[in-house]
């Protein structure tokens, strides 16, 4: 019981930096350098104003200084850092368990900058695959010879997707990061789980795509769907159930 508990707490500790890395790198800004402030009065914020989680419901999602509304980002990736962090270890004592967070922690920020943004940095991209080769030669499952089909396999599947589509329609279907992507996650789970993976994130933005007409949201050729941040929220599972 202590395990899950400690990783659910190093957990927030990471969510609150991968929060403050999807807010400032899409604005240029690094999150190694210079210090939190409100968006709206550009005041610094003190060391209590930013502890996870507790800051934000004890603040009610507003800043300390002029009272303006923070969104609940910050809020929700530290939550999901933290539910990575317990679930691996409850599920999976040991360095299985480290092996599965670090592969969630590792997802997530790339999970929602292409929600936000439509935008996979190859950075994060390539901190994934050298953390799956690191796993791998760690002795995790599966082997590294199923690690490294599987990140053949996860590239040549999609950008032949991609080569396909634009042959047939002239333009991009796929962002240039999304085969990268599944080949980094080939190198997490093995050859054997990319199909499964596709199935799910498939299966997921076709459900998300019913509900928007449901509600009346037209889509046609141009409606954009986050497939990066689908097959992240498909892998994990795969990942936790799997190992």
């Amino acid at each position: 019981m202590i395990a899950p508990i400690a990783a659910a707490i190093i957990g927030v500790i990471l969510g609150s930096f991968i929060a403050a890395l999807v807010s400032r790198w899409p604005q240029g800004r690094s999150v190694l350098s210079g210090r939190s402030h409100c968006e709206s009065c550009d005041t610094v914020l003190r060391p209590w104003h930013l502890v996870p989680v507790i800051s934000w419901l004890a603040l009610r999602g507003r800043c300390a200084i002029c009272n303006a509304a923070i969104g609940p980002d910050t809020l929700v990736i530290e939550l999901f850092a933290a539910a990575i962090g317990a679930l691996a270890f409850a599920l999976h004592p040991g360095w299985a368990g480290l092996g599965i967070a670090a592969f969630g922690w590792l997802l997530l920020p790339l999970a929602w900058l292409d929600l936000r943004h439509y935008w996979l940095p190859h950075p994060l991209t390539l901190a994934l695959a050298i953390g799956g080769l690191i796993a791998g030669f760690a002795g995790l499952p599966p082997d590294v010879t199923s690690r490294l089909i599987g990140a053949g396999a996860g590239l040549a599947m999609l950008w032949g997707i991609a080569l396909a589509y634009r042959t047939l329609r002239g333009r991009d279907g796929l962002g240039g990061g999304d085969p990268l992507l599944l080949g980094a996650i080939g190198l997490w789970l093995g050859w054997q789980a990319l199909p499964l993976v596709l199935l799910i994130a498939s299966g997921a933005g076709l459900a998300i795509a019913l509900v928007l007409q449901a509600r009346g949201t037209v889509l046609d050729n141009a409606t954009r769907f986050p497939l990066g941040t689908l097959m992240a929220a498909a892998a994990w599972p795969v990942a936790l159930l799997s190992f």
